[in-house]
């Protein structure tokens, strides 16, 4: 027998289909080694490619999901404005809503909630959750102690101090206590931003507009 003879295939169980052929494999048949190599490699290139064809496409018609979650308003206010809580909430709560906390809104585009620890029964710690939209931020600020943010998504520039800088999440930033600081969306969809203060006692002092919100046309 010559090395490329043809010789019998066993027995399958499944029709293969290629493109729009398909080729009955339940019965004995006979092929050529080589050639069926070469036509079997050339067939398995060939779905490759439509699969990673197909769930690019797939991907592509899949709408983006937000990289934020909506907690201001609906509908951007035309002022500034800070309204105590919604609902009422108890000291020995482990478990703070939002319509339990303060909202706010700075001009132009940042909405959040803010959370005096005191008021809450924490005993050094108060919070700011924010949902900043694009060319939005607070106005320039100090507080009595320092400051962490905290940021998944998004990208933000910021003034504190003298320095001034852009960073994109997801990313922990450090205020020092009493420094002059403020941020801007950079980026094109809004952000979540979480503000925590190892005091119990929020405090807050606005210095004066932010050096970097563009002023309306």
């Amino acid at each position: 027998m010559q090395p490329f003879d043809r010789f019998p295939l066993g027995r399958a169980r499944n029709r293969l289909w290629l493109g729009f052929t398909s080729v009955e494999l339940n019965s004995p048949q006979t092929i050529t080694p080589m050639t069926d190599i070469r036509s079997t490699t050339a067939a398995k290139a060939v779905l490759a490619i439509g699969m990673m064809a197909a769930l690019l496409l797939a991907g592509c018609g899949k709408k983006r999901t937000p990289q934020y979650v909506h907690i201001g308003p609906d509908s951007l206010p035309t002022k500034s404005y800070e309204r105590g809580p919604e609902e009422r909430f108890n000291r020995s709560d482990y478990v703070i809503k939002l319509k339990q906390m303060t909202s706010f809104y700075d001009v132009p585009g940042e909405a959040g909630y803010f959370m005096n620890g005191e008021d809450y029964g924490f005993d050094g710690l108060s919070f700011i959750l924010t949902e900043t939209q694009p060319g939005g931020g607070p106005p320039l600020h100090t507080h009595d102690s320092e400051e962490s943010h905290i940021v998944l998504h998004g990208q933000v520039e910021y003034v504190i101090g003298d320095r001034r800088f852009t960073v994109e999440g997801p990313y922990v930033a450090r205020v020092p206590a009493g420094v002059p600081h403020t941020f801007r969306n950079a980026g094109t969809e809004p952000f979540n931003l979480i503000a925590v203060f190892p005091d119990k006692h929020l405090s807050y002092k606005e210095l004066g507009k932010s050096p970097l919100v563009k002023p309306a046309k």
